[in-house]
């Protein structure tokens, strides 16, 4: 029979008072721990002036904001709408230098000294855009969602028909764009409206344009 050893004999008491010491110096951080640990990084601030609207409009921003954040969240121009934020559904379509884009795909400081136009700037409820107005008239939306988007965008459809930009349903890149309907529906094909108003919409466009659809 093994001899009993006294020396590694422990009391439940004594084991108990043992953890309950480890475990507060475990929880009570040190001046030392808090001072290694690293501080938050500040965001990349970049002044920016450009003009929305007609308006010019200067303030310092965030480098990793994105142009719809900036129109919507600092300028409060929410007329333009956040969808999809992956540059799919067209909800956030505006003007740039005439040119329209998705402003979720875009920084705000890409931007500089740019001419942006929003929703709020091509007509206002006195005096609406000749778009806004055939949109109305055609019943051109239904929930409204993506009418902004699609306005923007339907604007800047007409205006590159007007330049001869092709697109990927001309037969002849060389010859001049017309006002079909297979030319408004592929250039519109990036704004997607989930209530299917979609004939109304190239209807108001028709109308705009001075054309009746082939």
């Amino acid at each position: 029979m093994l001899e009993h050893d006294q020396s590694f004999c422990v009391s439940r008491r004594g084991l108990m008072a043992g953890t309950a010491a480890t475990a507060a110096l475990t929880a009570v951080p040190t001046g030392d721990a808090d001072a290694a640990a690293p501080a938050a990084e500040q965001p990349a601030m970049m002044p920016l002036t450009l003009d929305v609207n007609g308006k010019r409009r200067s303030l310092d921003v965030d480098t990793r904001t994105t142009l719809l954040d900036l129109l919507r969240e600092s300028l409060k121009l929410t007329g333009t709408k956040k969808g999809c934020d992956h540059g799919q559904c067209g909800a956030c379509t505006v003007l740039v230098n005439g040119e329209r884009i998705n402003s979720c795909l875009s920084l705000a400081v890409q931007h500089a000294g740019d001419k942006v136009t929003t929703i709020e700037g091509l007509g206002s409820p006195d005096k609406l855009h000749p778009m806004q107005a055939a949109f109305i008239k055609h019943d051109g939306y239904q929930c409204g969602y993506c009418t902004p988007g699609q306005i923007c965008s339907a604007v800047g459809v007409l205006d590159e028909i007007k330049r001869g930009i092709p697109s990927h349903v001309a037969g002849d890149i060389a010859a001049r764009p017309g006002v079909t309907a297979d030319e408004m529906r592929e250039r519109m094909s990036g704004n997607i409206c989930r209530c299917g108003a979609y004939s109304n919409i190239a209807d108001a466009m028709a109308e705009v344009a001075g054309s009746t659809r082939a």
